[in-house]
């Protein structure tokens, strides 16, 4: 099964130094049929103006995955941890016990970002953040693993059974992936795709369960983002 989100029919919140759409219920944003996909809960498409950015606030037992679009981000955390993450790079944060953090754009243009949350497999687990640098140029034609729960794959770790995953495509080339058909997958592309010849637009939620091996079809040269969990 493949259904295909559109942008458009996205939840929408714009606070002037935010611009965001909401994948999946959050905030003010709720609809039943979109309260997650498996243990994703979270895909947040977020604009951020120059010099702006998210306070302090908590959070705990969530898998938090940043995918920086354009731009750069700049974290801070009640743990000591900073740093900036630019474009196509990743930072993840388990949030276990607790941890507070910022993120702000301190760049002199607007950030594009996706916020991903996933369900902690290991609830009350110390908190920790990590980020790494993922140049698009080797993950071209084929997927490159950005996060996951085994710890030494050499990617970013996280307390899930997750994948997180990107690649970019040429427009008239396609890639496959193969998947477990009990899983859930979602995926955005920054261009159009067909998805086991189904059509997407830019930026649309792709949602993926009970295929066993999914084709990606790119119809303009696109960058793929792909979360691959129970």
């Amino acid at each position: 099964m493949i259904d295909i989100r559109p942008f458009d029919s996205l939840g929408h919140a714009n606070h002037g130094w935010l611009d965001a759409r909401h994948h999946f219920s959050f905030a003010n944003y709720h609809d039943p049929q979109r309260m997650g996909w498996g243990t994703i809960r979270v895909w947040n498409d977020d604009k951020i103006a120059a010099r702006s950015g998210f306070p302090p606030h908590p959070h705990r037992d969530m898998e938090i995955i940043t995918y920086v679009r354009t731009g750069a981000i700049t974290h801070q955390d009640s743990l000591g941890n900073k740093g900036r993450t630019g474009a196509g790079d990743v930072q993840v944060m388990s949030a276990g016990t607790g941890v507070t953090h910022s993120e702000f754009n301190l760049e002199g243009e607007d950030t594009t970002l996706f916020q991903i949350w996933v369900l902690t497999d290991r609830p009350g687990a110390p908190p920790s953040w990590g980020a790494m640098p993922f140049p698009k140029e080797s993950r071209e034609g084929s997927f490159q693993l950005l996060a996951s729960g085994d710890a030494d794959d050499g990617a970013l770790t996280i307390n899930s059974d997750a994948r997180v995953l990107g690649a970019t495509v040429k427009a008239g080339s396609s890639i496959d992936y193969p998947a477990d058909p009990a899983r859930h997958l979602y995926m955005v592309s920054s261009g159009r795709v067909r998805v086991n010849g189904e059509p997407a637009n830019p930026r649309d939620g792709i949602a993926i369960t009970g295929e066993e091996r999914v084709t990606i079809e790119a119809e303009d040269e696109s960058e793929l983002v792909l979360v691959d969990a129970r």
